[in-house]
Formats: structure tokens, sequence, C-alpha cells
């Protein structure tokens, strides 16, 4: 127990106490000449008063007397500051809250990329199996529109997509045939849509639900339609596999999850950011290597050149400039090629689409 010595005001006289005062573990005592209890006042109910700053003036909270005790002893009264957390003259009570707050704010932004890196990718990828078709073409609805936005980088409006005007529809009737042959052997659980778009990369995207977006670029670099089947196939896998819905689930995070469960899909940030990714389409190697082999498979069972998916591969990783990303952020090409061509037979059967269909196809988009 410390002592130590001060002044003392009953509050109800102007008389002056010298007294001695205690600090208990709980309270103040403060103690007369003979030792007798004049008061004793519990740390939380202290209150610091105004005074000179060589003196330390305290009070008790919600006392009605004006009971004053004043401490001249500078080591005393940080003594009394360090057990009273209401007085705190030398901040250091504040100092204390100001870390715990730090910390608590630390340990809440590690539990956040905890389960951003951890939790959110594990539960999509375990939820996005389950995800009910009409669910999952909804969610595809939902960013179709962020996603041809995104794309539409030239303002072309609904000329971004081709294949409306009289002199491009002999090529999307060509498109389509060939969308339909693979529809059927793909035997997907949602129908299938693919729409050339006015972009100039060799690229390809799909989003969940089974739209799939095919740049200019990319029908410019196809010199065969089995090569382009190829590419479309590819992607059939992503959407056979749910790869676009369990991406979306991680990027997005939490709120598309929960969009998902109360069937609101408008969760503007949510949206965007899903949508990003779905165009970024960066898949792990695994991840490509199977929609690959999806791909190959599917185009040999509608009866085109299995392998024409690794000849394309090389064009366009042989025509990337530099700092250009075609088919972005996929795994090393070669491995890919040789992939393919473990399961793809030689092939010498004639193109998917006639020549007629073929140079109907590579004019579907005409000049905007």
């Amino acid at each position: 127990m410390s002592k130590g010595t001060g002044i003392y005001f009953d509050g109800t006289t102007s008389a002056r106490h010298d007294v001695s005062v205690e600090l208990t573990p709980e309270t103040l005592v403060i103690l007369d000449s003979r030792g007798d209890d004049l008061a004793e006042w519990p740390y939380a109910d202290i209150e610091h008063l105004s005074a000179p700053k060589q003196v330390l003036r305290l009070g008790l909270n919600g006392e009605p007397a004006l009971a004053r005790l004043e401490i001249h002893d500078p080591a005393f009264a940080a003594e009394i500051d360090d057990r009273a957390l209401t007085v705190d003259r030398s901040g250091a009570t504040d100092r204390r809250a100001r870390i715990r707050v730090i910390a608590l704010s630390l340990v809440a932004t590690l539990s956040l990329v905890v389960v951003a890196v951890f939790v959110v990718p594990e539960l999509a990828a375990r939820l996005a199996p389950l995800v009910p078709a009409g669910v999952e073409r909804r969610l595809g609805e939902a960013v179709d529109a962020q996603v041809r936005s995104m794309l539409d980088t030239r303002k072309l409006g609904d000329r971004l997509v081709c294949g409306s005007l009289p002199v491009e529809q002999p090529g999307q009737a060509a498109l389509e045939a060939l969308i339909e042959s693979m529809e059927r052997a793909a035997a997907l659980p949602l129908p299938l849509k693919v729409s050339v778009v006015r972009r100039t990369e060799a690229n390809a995207i799909a989003l969940p639900g089974g739209h799939v977006y095919v740049f200019q670029g990319l029908l410019d670099k196809a010199e065969s339609p089995d090569e382009l089947a190829a590419v479309i196939a590819h992607e059939i896998g992503h959407v056979v596999h749910r790869d676009g819905t369990r991406s979306m689930l991680q990027s997005a995070g939490l709120s598309l999850l929960f969009g998902m469960l109360l069937g609101d899909f408008v969760g503007g940030g949510a949206v965007v950011l899903a949508a990003g990714t779905l165009i970024r389409s960066s898949y792990s190697r695994e991840v490509e290597l199977a929609a690959d082999a999806f791909g190959t498979r599917l185009v040999g069972r509608i009866g085109g050149d299995a392998a024409a998916l690794g000849t394309i591969l090389r064009r366009i990783d042989g025509g990337r400039k530099p700092g250009v990303r075609i088919w972005l952020d996929h795994p090393d090409v070669e491995d890919r090629v040789r992939a393919i061509n473990v399961i793809a037979p030689p092939s010498s059967r004639a193109p998917l689409l006639d020549a007629a269909q073929w140079a109907a196809l590579r004019r579907i988009c005409a000049e905007p």
C-alpha cells in the first residue's frame, strides 16, 4: 500500500485539513491526523479538477458536496495518476487506449486478409459446383452489361457486337451452325451464347451462364474454322468447369456470395470487380490445362482437327509484340501445346465449315 500526504477540503466548511492519503488496490483513502478515515474514494469515481500545473486537484464524481483533495508531491501525484484512469494527467491512459485501438484494428485487418486470402477462395471453390444453373445464368447476366461496357472502349454501343447488319448475317449464321454442333456435343446444362465483338486482341472470354465473347482479333488470327472452334471449345470448358463463377466469387468476395444467397446481383462494386476479373481471365495453370483438354476433346468429338488449339496458340504467341499480353496470363504456350498433342490424334478430316461459310464468318464484323 502506497502512502502520501495532501490537503483535503470536505466541501461543507472552508477548513483546510492536512491529511494522509493511502492508495489501496481499489480506492484512495483519506485519513486525518489521528489516522481516522475521512473519506474513501473509488478510483473509478475520481475526477481531475482544474488546478495549477504543479498541483494535482481531485474531486469525487457525482458527490454533491464540493469535497476536494490536493496533492503537491509530484511522485505521489504520478502514482495516483497511474491508478485512477479518469485522471490521466500524463496521457498514459489515453496512450494505452490508442495502442489498444491500433492493436484491435491490426487484428481486424489481419482477419480480413486471412478471410480474403484463404477463406473466400476455399469457400468459392466449394460453392461454385453447387450453384444451380439458373442462378449461374443470372450471375452471368448481372455482369454482362459491365463486361460489354469495359470492352466498348471505342464507344460503339450496339455496334460492339458483330452479326446484326444484313451484310454480317451470313457470318452470324455460319457461327450459329458451328456453335450448335458444339453445344450438342458438350451436353451443356444451359444454352450457349457466343458473340463476336469488335476488339483487336486475339482473345476470348467466357462468362458464367454460357455467354462467350470472341474478339475480332482472334477471328483474324484463325486460319481455319477448326482453330476458331478450338478456342471457343476451350472457353466452353471454362463454362462447364464453372471457372468463371469460381473466379468471380473469389475476386468479388463476400458481397457477391451474399448476393447469390439473396438473389440480388446488383451490388455495384462487386459487379464491377467481378467483370474486371472475367476480362482479365487469369486462371491457374491447372485450370487452363483442364479447359484445353476439354476443348481438344470437344473439337475431336464434332469431327474437327483436335490439334487445332495448339496450332492457333503457337501462332498467337509467335505474333505477340513485346509488352502486349495475348490470351491474358495463361500458362506457357509450349507446355499447353505438348499437353494438347498428347490427347489430340492426327486428323485429315474436312474443316468444320465449308469454304463459303468460313469466308462469311470471317466477314462477320463489317466496318462500324
